[in-house]
């Protein structure tokens, strides 16, 4: 039996191999290099050689002054600034003919100052700091009794405000703590957009004291915030508290 044919291994493909780099590659990176080099040298010479660019003026183009007369100053009635920095207390409201005056206020000519406004807290020593940093500027004070047991006192207070609007913080506390009393009526001032007042329709008893009624309004305008306070041997009504707030802020 003859042995079969061996089969040809067929041909495998050789990997070709790498070339190496020789000199001319190197000399061909090295010529581009040199180029950008020159190229960029080459740019600041011609940048060099050129005059300098001028660059726009800055002044401005002169205007042309108005003619005629400028505006008015505002008077104090239109100013309000005007009216909040002279003599506060002219912007209290005035003392009913009849009415005496209130001997428990603790004032000097109409004047409350930081320690007396403090003290008229329940815990002064806390508000003290707080008006502090309030920035309390000052706090004009009238008062009056009229007729029976009716009393009045209206304060004015007055912030720098250089920090924060202490005004409508300090009136709108003032309106958290009114209104949270129980059995308590509240409406808007007409006119304010922020201002309020309260009938507490029930009366503040102590011993040995006759019981006393109370009627109170808040409100702010700018830089000062307004307090006013009734109080009465008989019921306040609505009428009286809002007709002192109206006016009151009308004045301001």
């Amino acid at each position: 039996m003859e042995a079969p044919e061996a089969v040809p291994e067929p041909e495998r493909p050789v990997a070709p191999r790498p070339r190496r780099r020789g000199r001319t590659a190197l000399l061909i990176a090295g010529a581009a290099v040199l180029g950008v080099v020159a190229g960029t040298c080459t740019g600041y010479v011609v940048q060099a050689g050129r005059e300098p660019t001028k660059l726009p003026s800055l002044s401005q183009p002169t205007l042309r002054e108005a003619k005629g007369e400028g505006p008015e100053p505002l008077s104090a009635a239109q100013d309000r600034r005007a009216r909040t920095d002279g003599d506060l207390r002219r912007l209290l409201l005035k003392k009913p003919g009849g009415a005496k005056d209130a001997t428990w206020l603790n004032v000097d000519d109409g004047w409350m100052d930081l320690a007396a406004y403090a003290d008229s807290y329940q815990k002064p020593d806390e508000i003290f700091g707080e008006l502090i940093g309030d920035e309390f500027r000052r706090a004009a004070v009238i008062g009056w009794k009229a007729g029976g047991d009716t009393t009045v006192e209206i304060r004015l207070i007055q912030y720098r405000q250089e920090e924060a609007v202490a005004a409508a913080d300090r009136a709108e506390n003032n309106q958290y703590w009114a209104g949270d009393e129980d059995d308590t009526d509240s409406w808007t001032v007409p006119g304010t957009g922020n201002g309020m007042v309260y009938v507490h329709n029930k009366p503040e008893t102590e011993a040995g004291y006759v019981p006393m009624y109370t009627a109170e309004a808040f409100a702010w305008r700018g830089d000062i915030a307004v307090e006013i306070w009734i109080h009465d041997s008989r019921p306040i009504t609505k009428k009286k508290i809002m007709d002192l707030a109206k006016r009151q802020m009308e004045r301001l």
